[in-house]
């Protein structure tokens, strides 16, 4: 196995990847338990649960890769969190009334979510090759999709998501 000095696109992933429980943080700083609910519209999705949203569909999708249990469940997270959704829930496809029911009462639940997925992400890619980004990970897409691009993808997702909950704090300062 390689350093991540030595793959550069370890070394990318690895990067990438550290932004996001940084950014998790950076976002929840200054924030109330209201502000992590607030929408700015009724179908609009809150800083809390786009947080949430961005660590538990990294947690799914490379728990799934690795083949192992997702930390969500490991590791307690869903209890602690007592959120009104089913175990296997990333916020996928939830409508309205299911956003408007994420109520987080500790921000420090989505920073230490956010930092237990990291860990468990640094942990896949570093056990990582260089072959092993070119695996065939899920048949069901055309072209099939190979571990290399859903990692990728779902680095995208995060930071698109940590933007989104950017976003909407900056809309709550000018509320």
């Amino acid at each position: 196995m390689t350093t991540s000095t030595e793959d550069p696109a370890r070394a990318l992933l690895l990067d990438g990847f550290g932004r996001i429980p940084e950014g998790v943080e950076a976002v929840l700083d200054g924030l109330s338990t209201a502000d992590l609910r607030w929408r700015p519209d009724a179908g609009a999705n809150p800083v809390g649960w786009l947080l949430w949203h961005l660590a538990r569909q990294q947690d799914a999708q490379l728990s799934a890769v690795a083949e192992q249990e997702q930390a969500w469940t490991a590791q307690g997270w869903s209890a602690r969190f007592g959120l009104p959704y089913p175990d296997g829930s990333v916020g996928f496809g939830q409508d309205a009334d299911e956003v408007a029911a994420f109520a987080v009462e500790d921000p420090g639940l989505l920073v230490g979510y956010a930092a237990a997925v990291h860990a468990r992400t640094v942990r896949l890619l570093e056990g990582l090759a260089a072959q092993d980004y070119g695996r065939v990970v899920d048949e069901r897409w055309d072209p099939p999709v190979t571990l290399g691009v859903r990692v990728f993808s779902v680095l995208a997702d995060a930071t698109k998501h940590l933007g989104q909950a950017e976003y909407v704090k900056g809309m709550l300062g000018r509320r």
